[in-house]
């Protein structure tokens, strides 16, 4: 058995057809026939049932053998990375989406990682968790940095994840509104207040839970925008809630012009942010060197709250 022939079988599964396989390898259409072949008289499992018009159609235990084959080429990538790591200067590209809420506390892992390896193109995108997750499993993104909840993860074995931080919903009110002045706020209260609503998907989870529990909420707006929000609770027109470690770097925070209320009297559900990526992508030593980064920020981020 070689190397060669677990590209082969991902490749041509890939394409549905030796041919197009063959073309995208640069290798020669019966070279990839005969190598197949070998390596199921090897084996002694048919891996691919060939037809004129429907190309190479995978055997059940093709599908299974396929799968394992592309999970070693995904690691043979990754100890041929970890080993250039040690060589050479780290360069390529590093992808990653994150909530719009937790870009502030991006900026010092990424400006630490951009320290460390200058050579690495970052591009960063805005999304939702759901949008994220969806880039993720299409392997568009290397890495996604979300909100994380039970349902969420529930089931997902083709997910790895990890949870950062963990925390809570917090109502958040301009300085000037009555209820500055408040260390806490209960759910009645809040559903008499006037609510400008962030479009994300704990948010709006958080929110239909309090609608069911405790009846009506006054929703003036829904937005993807957090400044959008940030700037409508400054002018008055409503509170606004989301989590506390999204939060707890904003400017408007810091300076008292936005000020954050606990709410009690009502059990919230664990929510966590941290980071997911496919188990089935490849695990690219730009992403763990930034995982490494993201990760050293956190727990000084962590241990600072502890001391505020």
């Amino acid at each position: 058995m070689h190397i060669e022939q677990l590209e082969y079988i991902v490749k041509v599964a890939e394409t549905g057809s030796i041919s197009v396989a063959a073309e995208n390898l640069h290798v020669s259409q019966s070279g990839i026939s005969q190598s197949i072949t070998r390596l199921e008289d090897e084996l002694g499992v048919k891996i691919f049932n060939r037809f004129k018009r429907l190309g190479a159609v995978p055997t059940d235990e093709g599908k299974i053998l396929i799968k394992k084959a592309y999970e070693v080429l995904v690691r043979l990538q990754e100890f041929k990375d970890e080993a250039q790591s040690y060589n050479t200067v780290i360069s390529g590209n590093l992808k990653l989406s994150s909530i719009p809420g937790f870009m502030l506390f991006l900026l010092e892992p990424l400006s630490s990682y951009k320290n460390a390896f200058p050579n690495v193109n970052i591009e960063i995108s805005e999304r939702g968790t759901q949008h994220i997750i969806e880039l993720v499993e299409k392997h568009q993104i290397d890495i996604g940095l979300i909100t994380i909840y039970e349902d969420l993860i529930k089931n997902r074995e083709d997910l790895k994840f990890e949870v950062i931080l963990e925390g809570r919903m917090k109502v958040y009110v301009s300085k000037s509104s009555p209820l500055a002045s408040q260390k806490f706020i209960t759910p009645e209260q809040l559903m008499t207040q006037n609510v400008i609503l962030y479009n994300g998907d704990y948010v709006i989870r958080f929110a239909n839970d309090l609608i069911n529990k405790f009846g009506p909420m006054n929703i003036v707006f829904t937005s993807d925008n957090t400044e959008v929000i940030k700037k409508a609770i400054l002018e008055g027109l409503g509170i606004s809630f989301g989590p506390d470690f999204s939060n707890q770097n904003d400017p408007y925070v810091l300076s008292g012009e936005i000020v954050p209320i606990e709410i009690i009297n009502y059990e919230q559900e664990k929510i966590g942010v941290g980071w997911i990526r496919s188990e089935n992508n490849h695990f690219s030593i730009n992403t763990k060197k930034f995982l490494e980064h993201f990760k050293f920020h956190s727990r000084m981020l962590t241990h600072s709250s502890l001391h505020d």
